[in-house]
């Protein structure tokens, strides 16, 4: 039975940038490049500007996903290799996670191959906002944001 693949959709921005980079790194016989590069291959480009772009993982969006139906759930910022800066909260489009990211929408998922066994991940949320968005979004119950009017503990 071969899993079903979802459809992939890039700005038009991205594809350009995407496929050079990938190219490169196919080129130089680069495994996760080559997914990469197959995984642009197949993709629908649209205008940067595109309405639908909201719920699809570009670069520089952040992304809340799973892997293998597991938590805890992570948050992290898709990007380009030379902006890559922190493991915590970064992935980059050229590791084999990233390569798998990028281009899905909300909800879809896809298996992905990394340290020798087939995984799978699951795309729960996009935001182009800033990480303190993110964590806040975190927080929120089916779309609103949990505003807790409790302070919290106070010293005595």
């Amino acid at each position: 039975m071969t899993p079903y693949i979802p459809d992939i959709t890039l700005p038009a921005s991205d594809h350009r940038r995407l496929e050079r980079l990938a190219q490169v790194g196919a080129d130089q016989g680069d495994v996760d490049a080559r997914f990469l590069l197959s995984e642009i291959n197949r993709a629908e480009v649209v205008p940067d500007r595109a309405a639908r772009l909201d719920s699809i993982v570009t670069m520089g969006s952040w992304v809340t996903f799973w892997i293998n139906w597991g938590f805890p759930r992570e948050t992290r910022q898709l990007v380009y290799p030379e902006d890559y800066t922190s493991e915590r909260t970064q992935i980059p489009v050229m590791s084999p996670l990233g390569a798998a990211l990028v281009g899905l929408k909300v909800g879809s998922e896809i298996p992905f191959f990394n340290a020798g066994r087939t995984n799978v991940v699951r795309i729960e949320r996009v935001s182009r906002a800033g990480p303190d968005d993110v964590v806040r979004a975190l927080f929120s119950k089916s779309g609103e944001v949990f505003d807790d009017d409790d302070p919290g503990p106070s010293a005595a």
